[in-house]
């Protein structure tokens, strides 16, 4: 198992929300960390507050500049919680190309850097965790193609990891899947829409959720992810304000 500040961790979409969480996380525990956004400014204001963070400005779904940044920075783990907001509305509200925004988005970035990991390939023992959402195992009917999106993202690490068994690799891919939070652009994009749908006031939707997940709590959770052994680490896990619970 390797220690904290043996650890050199890539976040892709540190900028804000639970990946800037992340990033601050594994910085404070001593970890080498490179955050990655399309945003230059979100990424500079990171920095301002921790000047040890190396940052990356580039587009996540661009399979160039992951393989770039892979054999750049050469981390043993990589945490992809980049993804597209998604437009939210009714089913009959929908055109295709908004119902399919986080096809094109989140999953493509799913795809694009597990397969990079496994074709780098990541030094044995890496870790790689694609961070999806409590939609894949709920639904999101309000938020067009997101919750088949995020689910596709689960199947993309299984499939990952079962490569990389078959290879030899050594590389342990994992699912985190995170409930509704308004810690980030998503998030508060569904808390609007499904407070308005059930007449509610956005704050008294999100007290009916319970504990939130808040980016530090999304930081701490994924230093707890790291400190179990792979062998015993499950494949999937879903993230409330509680903390961390297997997938079973």
């Amino acid at each position: 198992m390797t220690e904290l500040h043996e650890l050199r961790v890539l976040v892709v979409g540190a900028g804000r929300g639970l990946g800037r969480g992340v990033a601050t996380a594994f910085a404070e525990s001593g970890a080498d960390v490179v955050a990655v956004a399309r945003d230059g400014a979100s990424l500079g204001a990171l920095t301002d507050t921790y000047p040890t963070i190396r940052t990356h400005v580039a587009d996540a779904t661009d399979a160039a500049a992951a393989r770039h940044m892979l054999a750049e920075y050469r981390p043993n783990t990589v945490i992809v919680v980049a993804g597209a907001t998604p437009v939210m509305g009714e089913l009959v509200q929908h055109s295709w190309e908004t119902f399919s925004v986080n096809w094109d988005a989140d999953v493509k970035i799913a795809f694009t850097w597990a397969r990079e990991a496994l074709v780098t390939p990541l030094p044995r023992g890496s870790r790689v965790v694609i961070v999806s959402s409590g939609a894949a195992l709920n639904g999101s009917p309000l938020s067009g193609g997101y919750a088949g999106a995020k689910s596709t993202q689960r199947f993309i690490a299984q499939y990952a990891h079962l490569e990389s068994e078959r290879a030899g690799l050594g590389i342990t891919f994992t699912t985190v899947m995170p409930r509704m939070t308004p810690a980030g652009d998503v998030g508060r994009a569904g808390i609007r829409a499904y407070a308005r749908q059930a007449g509610l006031t956005e704050g008294a939707f999100i007290e009916q959720l319970g504990p939130v997940i808040t980016p530090e709590l999304a930081g701490r959770a994924m230093i707890d992810l790291l400190a179990v052994d792979p062998a015993d680490s499950a494949a999937a896990y879903v993230l409330t304000g509680a903390g961390l619970a297997p997938l079973t």
